[in-house]
């Protein structure tokens, strides 16, 4: 009887909920990380609380996401839409290994779909306005991650969700 009952997998919901990845896709992450950026959300990292002040107004209609979990990795900000990644390197990103850690994470993010923008916590000290173009300028740039949502008939109302049209392009 006890062979029985190791051998029935968990209900939905039950198990080892640190192994399950959370989100969906490429934004695929665990608890971990999850937990991890809502901590360093509350840090206070000069640099980019300033710029977070400068992203918050969406500039150019983009939004940004601050300390956003992908994977196993945070990203400084993030516009999800056209996938970009935006760092900002302080003096210890030019220490010991982080060069390559750096480097595998641009590449597992590029893999992901994801153009990675870095600039220094220097720049954006010294030229906030320069560095929020430059961001807004990389993320025009990049193509959209999203379907287009279907177009309704000319006689007729909008589709209903995930409804599409016969002879709709997506």
């Amino acid at each position: 009887m006890s062979n029985e009952l190791n051998s029935i997998p968990p209900r939905n919901g039950e198990g080892d909920r640190e192994a399950q990845p959370r989100g969906g896709g490429v934004f695929a992450t665990n608890r971990k990380t999850i937990k991890r950026a809502r901590r360093e959300r509350r840090s206070g990292n000069l640099t980019e609380v300033i710029l977070w002040r400068e992203m918050w107004k969406r500039p150019s209609g983009f939004r940004f996401r601050r300390q956003h979990p992908i994977g196993p990795y945070i990203l400084d900000f993030a516009c999800l839409r056209p996938r970009v990644a935006i760092e900002i390197d302080g003096m210890a990103h030019d220490m010991g290994d982080r060069p390559q850690r750096d480097r595998n994470r641009e590449s597992w993010l590029a893999h992901k779909g994801f153009a990675v923008v870095r600039f220094t916590a220097q720049d954006v000290l010294d030229n906030l306005e320069s560095v929020v173009r430059a961001i807004v300028e990389a993320c025009s740039s990049q193509p959209l991650h999203h379907l287009p949502k279907p177009v309704a008939s000319a006689d007729g109302p909008p589709p209903h969700n995930g409804e599409v049209f016969e002879g709709t392009k997506l």
